[in-house]
């Protein structure tokens, strides 16, 4: 597969959490998982749970384990990727009986993190040295190491734009919807591609919290009856744009006939002109260009289009954090496989993606972001269980697509009412459950 689909924090949490015996499971022991200091020493068999089916079917996966088998010998790596990661996992979570190593599941609801899994180390000693890590810490530990993190904005086709006669990125809303109708006038292209029809894609608007205004705890502000679409708010800014793309007839016509996959070469080809995104599509965007005889330097990012003191800001979100199972018996083999896929094995750089090492450099695929000055901003994630609380409540989801497909379907006509309507709406919902629940 390409991109996994877009998870979400606590999307099946309810579904887990029934099982709050999880099978019969004794409780854990809150051992911290450690490497043995010489790689050599550590040993076992340990299965790695994945979603990432593509690079365990073509080989790469096992070419990791090889890499890791030179400096630890002892350590034989199984694989096991699923291609219903989320569901399957959920279900084999009520056992013991859940891999070694595996991505820890949106369902798991972060404070119950210790039930589920070793402790890595503590907040201070692994924050130092990982981005991300306030994702998984709970308490003062640390329940999971990142994949690898992702910058958010739009893929763009250059030589679209410049055609268009845009060669500067837009600072404001208003230049960007300009740009994308010069797109329209000048170019044969479709200016923006909502890829509606597969959802997930949609999602990646929410990673723009904290981009509009250069605020690195702006999701966290979200806990609490604090109106997050009232105008001059950051949502407001977000979903405000998007509705205006679809209003002003400069996404695609039918919304509903999008495809994810197609989508690749046809903004590779020059037929599409943006699409919005993290940065780990940057990679498969060009290679989509070599294999239609495109020119992968075609390819860009951009960030959102707001600015701060005259400078733009992109948020560095996580993906999927491994960790070791809490009723492992080889948790010194599972964490040395963690240690080294996370600092070793290249994994971040190959996909184009931001390195949870801190000390490791960005990607080439953000040297645009670097050669002009973008700040990098990482998420906290300090008070996501509240945020995640209230948003549940709510039933808006925030990291689900469902209520941005209905904005897009109000922006086309497909469903009754106006913009500032809909925002109103979601204001409501959002303040009454915040305040139900104490936030």
């Amino acid at each position: 597969m390409g991109k996994k689909k877009a998870f979400t924090g606590a999307l099946l949490a309810a579904a887990i959490l029934t099982a709050t015996g999880c099978g019969g499971q004794s409780a854990p022991s809150g051992e911290t998982a450690k490497a043995p200091a010489d790689p050599a020493e550590a040993s076992g068999t340990i299965k790695v749970l994945t979603h990432r089916t593509d690079l365990v079917r073509n080989g790469t996966m096992a070419k990791y384990a090889a890499e890791f088998n030179r400096t630890h010998p002892k350590v034989k790596v199984e694989f096991e990727a699923l291609t219903d990661y989320e569901g399957e996992v959920r279900i084999r979570m009520n056992t013991e009986d859940y891999g070694d190593v595996l991505m820890i599941p949106a369902a798991v609801a972060k404070n119950d993190y210790p039930r589920f899994f070793a402790p890595l180390g503590t907040t201070g000693e692994l924050g130092a040295r990982y981005r991300f890590g306030d994702k998984t810490s709970v308490d003062g530990k640390v329940y999971g190491i990142a994949t690898f993190g992702t910058a958010n904005g739009f893929v763009y086709n250059k030589a679209v734009w410049r055609k268009a006669g845009v060669t500067e990125w837009p600072t404001t809303p208003e230049e960007f919807l300009g740009a994308l109708k010069a797109v329209k006038a000048k170019t044969d292209a479709v200016p923006y591609y909502t890829n509606f029809k597969d959802a997930w894609p949609l999602t990646a608007w929410s990673n723009d919290i904290g981009s509009v205004t250069c605020d690195a705890t702006a999701t966290d502000k979200l806990a609490g009856p604090v109106s997050p679409w009232r105008e001059g708010g950051e949502l407001h800014t977000i979903d405000s744009l998007l509705y205006r793309i679809v209003d002003g007839g400069l996404a695609e016509k039918d919304p509903s006939t999008t495809n994810w996959e197609a989508s690749k070469g046809m903004l590779a080809q020059g037929r599409v002109a943006t699409m919005h995104l993290g940065s780990w599509a940057i990679t498969q965007m060009r290679d989509a260009a070599r294999r239609s005889g495109a020119d992968p330097d075609d390819i860009g990012f951009m960030p959102f289009p707001a600015q701060r003191d005259g400078k733009f800001c992109a948020m560095l979100a996580t993906d999927y954090q491994q960790a070791v199972n809490v009723h492992s018996g080889q948790k010194a083999a599972a964490r040395a496989w963690i240690d080294w896929f996370t600092e070793k094995s290249g994994f971040s750089a190959k996909e184009g993606a931001v390195p949870a090492l801190r000390s490791a450099p960005m990607p080439n695929e953000l040297e645009d972001f670097v050669d002009n000055d973008v700040t990098f901003l990482e998420r906290s994630e300090a008070r996501t269980g509240e945020v995640n609380t209230v948003d549940n409540a709510a039933e808006i989801g925030l990291n689900k697509p469902d209520y941005r497909q209905k904005l897009v379907d109000t922006a086309r006509g497909a469903q009754e009412g106006g913009l500032e309507e809909f925002l109103a709406d979601l204001d409501k919902r959002w303040n009454e459950a915040a305040k139900a629940a104490g936030s």
